[in-house]
């Protein structure tokens, strides 16, 4: 993956050597030695501790004591979001309780939700590599951080809290919604880094021009977005209206929260991950083999520091893969593509909601707002596209914009799709993960 947008715009210089962590300085060596002796740690801790692992570990034939290298993690078994859910609310915790510090959790709305426990030690850790992460993306001590992240049971929120005021920045607290109020408080606070999902910010966007204020005439000039999927088309877009670098963030719940990898300003060329603290493998999702770096498949992370909950190979479903490091020596992520259990198959095609994503943006007069609807008639899926006009879009483009659409997903993507342009703001909204797939086909019949 390479930057969309060569020199850095505002910001964008690297920090002295002097202000990074010691581990961002490590020589692969020093690296490697670190992350075995806390691997071999973790392997023990959770074999010890937790009845899921200590039965998966004693099923699969292996017990910590085989971890010698680096290498045999791979002998070791995963760790799926179902094992949680079936272990709900705290039977993956390797501490007592009177241990943890705070619980988080998913939304559960497919079942149990996720829960995940910190101690003290834990909160300190993921403060640190957000605290990372922020400086990564061009954020330094005095900085305030306007925090759009939901707050709550959801990490994003108070994980930019903490990551930030480590760092030595001025907290907003703004947290998700009243998007009017959001314009405001930017407007007379006055700051530089904004952290909020890509989809949320374009929202903000809008509400800027909607109430006649330039975007670009904004204080802000760092934006550092996550907890969904977003393309290099959706990066453009929003360092062109915004005015500011535009930087990626990765982290999910099971594994820590938002912090995992960053990237980093100066060169915007995939995300460090923080080897130091967070494994990672990437596995054809299928075979589950471990695939070389370079390679795409599912990315698969493993604890290395967590007290409260570690994990072992946790399938984090999302699809990228493993480049070597450019900015720090530890190795960098490429952008997620889409998630191994999002992929849409549509009539034999592998059909991701990023891909659409990049016609649609390159598409005159059409918003990045859309979504994917899913019908099957009699045997036959269908995929529908309802996706917003632009504010500046006239009325006899739509149709047009439309047609030119359907043919870019024809020949881009290889499938037929109707594509519907709807008016600006008819599609809801989410200050969190935007829901771009409606799957509305009934189950197939058994006959």
């Amino acid at each position: 993956m390479t930057a969309t947008t060569g020199a850095p715009r505002r910001l964008g210089a690297a920090p002295d050597p002097a202000d990074l962590d010691p581990a961002e300085r490590y020589s692969a060596d020093e690296l490697a030695a670190v992350q075995l002796e806390r691997l071999q740690h973790t392997l023990r801790h959770a074999y010890e501790n937790v009845p899921l692992y200590r039965d998966k570990f004693d099923a699969a034939g292996v017990r910590p004591e085989d971890c010698r290298s680096l290498a045999d993690l791979a002998k070791f078994p995963h760790t799926t979001k179902q094992d949680l859910r079936e272990n709900y609310p705290f039977g993956m915790f390797a501490v007592p309780m009177e241990q943890v510090r705070r619980l988080h959790a998913s939304s559960g709305t497919t079942g149990n939700p996720t829960v995940v426990g910190y101690t003290e030690r834990d909160l300190d850790v993921w403060a640190d590599v957000m605290a990372r992460s922020i400086r990564a993306a061009g954020g330094r001590p005095g900085h305030k951080v306007h925090v759009a992240y939901g707050y709550g049971l959801f990490t994003g929120g108070l994980g930019a809290h903490y990551g930030a005021e480590r760092l030595g920045c001025t907290v907003i607290p703004a947290s998700g919604g009243m998007t009017a109020r959001q314009v405001q408080i930017i407007q007379d606070f006055k700051p530089e880094i904004i952290m909020v999902t890509p989809s949320y910010l374009l929202t903000l966007v809008d509400e800027f021009e909607r109430q006649g204020i330039d975007p670009r005439s904004t204080s802000l000039k760092i934006g550092i977005f996550g907890a969904e999927p977003w393309t290099e088309q959706m990066r453009q877009e929003i360092e062109e209206r915004l005015d500011i670098d535009a930087v990626d963030i990765y982290g999910l719940s099971e594994v820590m929260g938002p912090g995992v990898a960053n990237e980093c300003v100066e060169t915007k060329d995939g995300l460090h991950i923080w080897e130091d603290h967070f494994y990672p493998e990437v596995i054809d999702p299928f075979t589950e083999e471990v695939l070389p770096d370079g390679v795409e498949g599912e990315l698969v992370f493993t604890s290395l520091t967590k007290e409260a909950m570690p994990v072992i190979r946790y399938r984090t479903r999302d699809l990228t893969r493993l480049l070597p490091g450019t900015a720090r020596p530890m190795r960098r992520m490429a952008k997620v593509t889409g998630r191994s259990d999002d992929m849409i198959i549509l009539r034999g095609v592998n059909v991701y909601p990023t891909q659409i994503e990049e016609l649609v943006l390159r598409t005159p007069g059409l918003s990045p707002h859309f979504q994917l609807v899913l019908t099957r008639k009699g045997r036959m899926d269908e995929m529908a596209v309802r996706v917003e006009a632009r504010t500046d879009c006239p009325a006899d483009r739509r149709e047009p914009a439309a047609a030119e659409l359907v043919r870019a997903i024809k020949d881009g993507v290889g499938v037929s799709t109707e594509v519907a342009v709807v008016d600006p703001d008819t599609l809801e909204r989410s200050v969190g993960k935007l829901r771009r797939v409606v799957d509305r086909r009934e189950p197939r019949s058994a006959g």
